[in-house]
């Protein structure tokens, strides 16, 4: 898998990028990521890659042509044969959760565009973009943080990535996407009073997985 990112602020991404499950993900050869500067396809000598709104008002917002000239360079290095999603991150996007993440973990290819200032001409979000997403109802800076949260939500679907197969298998929101995982505890198994429970110490693993499918619970962001 290739991942692309458009971003104002790539050194941002060193960090994250370079540690965990990401890392050996990219040691592994089971995806590929690659942090672009958007001012690389400005063409005037100042690197201009926003202007003013139309209309007024405050802020500045990125420009269509300038994002457009990316995507296309970024698209044609991938090939024609591709399975490429191109996801633009906005407040106002659909929300991403674990069934995205697992629909974007098969694809070959994932073109990441990174808003900032005070937003994108809508035009990205008209001709350019497959998807609109947003990571939840607030307002970050620019699309950077988000953009390494999905990264991160969908590198570690990829087989191979994780280790254990079944840590991702039976992981919140997988099964079912209301759900959050059961209570995990671990040795001692008492300490400072406060206690294991039992069940888990019985070695009965048919009541054991009975008690933990009783145990998962309602995401608590859901509506009740």
């Amino acid at each position: 898998m290739k991942v692309d990112i458009l971003s104002l602020f790539p050194d941002m991404f060193s960090g994250p990028f370079d540690s965990s499950i990401i890392k050996r993900a990219v040691g592994n050869k089971l995806v590929e990521i690659k942090i672009h500067d958007l001012r690389a396809w400005a063409k005037d000598r100042y690197k201009t890659v926003d202007d003013k709104p139309f209309g007024g008002g405050a802020g500045m917002v990125l420009k269509v042509d300038i994002i457009d000239r990316a995507v296309t360079d970024i698209k044609a290095g991938l090939g024609g044969g591709s399975k490429t999603r191109v996801v633009l991150l906005d407040a106002a996007g659909n929300r991403f959760d674990q069934q995205k993440a697992m629909d974007m973990s098969r694809l070959s290819g994932l073109i990441i565009i990174c808003g900032h200032y005070e937003g994108v001409d809508y035009r990205v979000h008209e001709y350019l973009a497959d998807e609109v997403i947003s990571v939840g109802e607030f307002i970050a800076s620019g699309g950077e943080i988000p953009a390494m949260m999905m990264v991160d939500a969908v590198v570690r679907l990829i087989p191979g990535a994780v280790g254990n197969k079944e840590s991702v298998k039976f992981e919140s929101f997988t099964e079912d996407k209301d759900l959050v995982e059961y209570p995990q505890y671990t040795r001692p198994g008492e300490y400072k009073g406060w206690k294991v429970p039992d069940i888990l110490l019985s070695g009965d693993h048919k009541k054991i997985a009975v008690w933990r499918k009783q145990k998962m619970k309602r995401s608590f962001y859901l509506p009740e």
